[in-house]
């Protein structure tokens, strides 16, 4: 598979690392010491590793370690994994590493 980075044209997979789905409200980094904790903390547990993985596209955060280090918006199909539009999160400025979402 061959994603092409906005930044540094298309490349193969394996310069990527895939932090899977994006979306979805992350719960507040503070609630884990709330008093409902246990409720906290099942809401982030879910927010981790339960997906919805759908049959079809699906929009993934990759992020390029072997490249130019920025975070990229990949609209890949489940199916055969064909890549569909990709673009960088927040390109890197000049002489710096690429930045977080």
């Amino acid at each position: 598979m061959r994603i092409p980075c906005p930044i540094c044209g298309p490349r193969g997979h394996e310069e990527f690392v895939c932090h899977g789905e994006a979306g979805g409200a992350r719960p507040a980094a503070d609630s884990a010491v709330a008093p409902d904790a246990v409720d906290a903390m099942r809401a982030f547990h879910d927010y981790v590793y339960l997906r919805a993985n759908p049959l079809g596209t699906q929009r993934e955060l990759w992020y390029h370690a072997a490249g130019c280090e920025c975070w990229l918006l990949v609209e890949r199909d489940t199916r055969n994994h064909a890549i569909g539009a990709v673009r960088a999160l927040r390109p890197p400025a000049d002489g710096e590493a690429g930045g977080a979402p």
